[in-house]
């Protein structure tokens, strides 16, 4: 694909973006940082022959066709809109924007004018949630979801990482308006979001300190949420999000009404539920061997992809970048629904604003 690509924001994240978008064939014009030592430090390390630290100034110079934006959430909006404005199409790392209204305006623009957007939920393009999204599709859990379970384990135990944001409350992250919570938990609600129907969800949330941030003096930091959802159809979720539960988990239940679907995304495994039970003893016995299959089966498929070289952390990352490329070149639709999108920041934001009256 013959795309001249761009990045804004240089920091770790970038990296990964420049990784796929060169797996892909793909040329990286240009990189800007508002640190020109960041900028330069990413263009040398993947030979981009232009580096820039004003935004105005990589459009206007190398104008790019897709724009990569990976800097902090506060300023998604604007530089966004500004890329839009300048008729490049953009893909938005998580989350897209700070709230449901700056992701309905980007929307529209990008629809005025013509372009495409996505945004990085790039769990959602894993080898095992396109096989999963595939069974769904096929109908194997029914004619319809009756209940979704979706979990997110998030790891604070290394030390460094935890200085650099627990006791800095100047940090980019603790100036979210969802603090921690609104940087990591779009991933788990984004698997919600895509199986949800109506635009108008009812949200419980309970978020709270666990003691361990307490103990770490940072005790207005929830990191850890609970919460249920039910849309205009009746179908139920619930959204765990966890520092502290061991293992850490990033699963994905469906359960539909003829069977279900048990997704596993550190194992990059997919099980399947039976919905019928069997007779007599033989619920004690079968099961257990069928599942112990399907485990191996799992195992084999993973072993496979190694071997093709396509079982890397970032696949899921390089199939959506592909898939986006792929819209913006050949017409295909985009490859997370704008629907979804909106949705997702909507649900975040039902979260936040009752986590706002939580007393710290």
């Amino acid at each position: 694909m013959s795309l001249k690509v761009a990045i804004v924001g240089c920091g770790r994240i970038a990296d990964t973006h420049a990784a796929q978008i060169q797996r892909l064939g793909c040329e990286i014009v240009g990189v800007c940082d508002r640190e020109k030592l960041m900028a330069r430090q990413l263009a040398e390390r993947f030979a981009v022959e232009r580096h820039f630290d004003d935004v105005d100034d990589l459009l206007s110079q190398v104008r790019p066709d897709v724009v990569h934006i990976t800097t902090p959430p506060q300023s998604h909006f604007d530089i966004a809109r500004q890329c839009l404005e300048r008729q490049c199409h953009v893909y938005v790392e998580k989350p897209f924007t700070l709230d449901a209204e700056e992701a309905e305006s980007l929307v529209r623009l990008s629809e005025q004018r013509g372009l495409l957007l996505t945004v990085g939920h790039d769990a959602q393009f894993s080898h095992v949630t396109r096989r999963l999204r595939e069974l769904v599709h096929s109908g194997y859990i029914g004619d319809g979801v009756v209940h979704i379970e979706s979990y997110y384990g998030y790891d604070l135990s290394d030390p460094s990482y935890a200085r650099a944001f627990l006791r800095d409350s100047d940090h980019w992250v603790r100036r979210l308006p969802g603090g921690l919570l609104q940087n990591v938990i779009s991933h788990g609600i984004a698997r919600i979001a895509e199986f949800l129907r109506g635009v108008s969800p009812q949200v419980i949330a309970h978020g709270f300190v666990s003691r361990r941030l307490r103990d770490f003096g940072a005790d207005n930091v929830f990191d850890e949420l609970r919460v249920i959802i039910v849309d205009e159809a009746h179908t139920t979720a619930s959204f765990t999000f966890s520092s502290q539960m061991r293992p850490l988990l990033h699963q994905f239940r469906i359960l539909g009404s003829r069977n279900g679907l048990v997704l596993d995304e550190n194992h990059q495994t997919l099980i399947k539920l039976r919905g019928a039970p069997f007779k007599s003893y033989a619920e004690r016995f079968i099961p257990p061997v069928a599942l112990a299959g399907q485990y191996l089966a799992n195992a084999a498929r993973n072993g496979r992809l190694f071997l093709k070289n396509d079982f890397h952390i970032e696949s899921g990352k390089k199939e959506l970048i592909a898939a986006f490329y792929r819209a913006i070149v050949k017409g295909s639709p985009v490859p997370i629904p704008y629907r979804e999108i909106l949705l997702a920041a909507h649900l975040m934001d039902l979260i936040f604003e009752q986590l706002a009256k939580v007393p710290r």
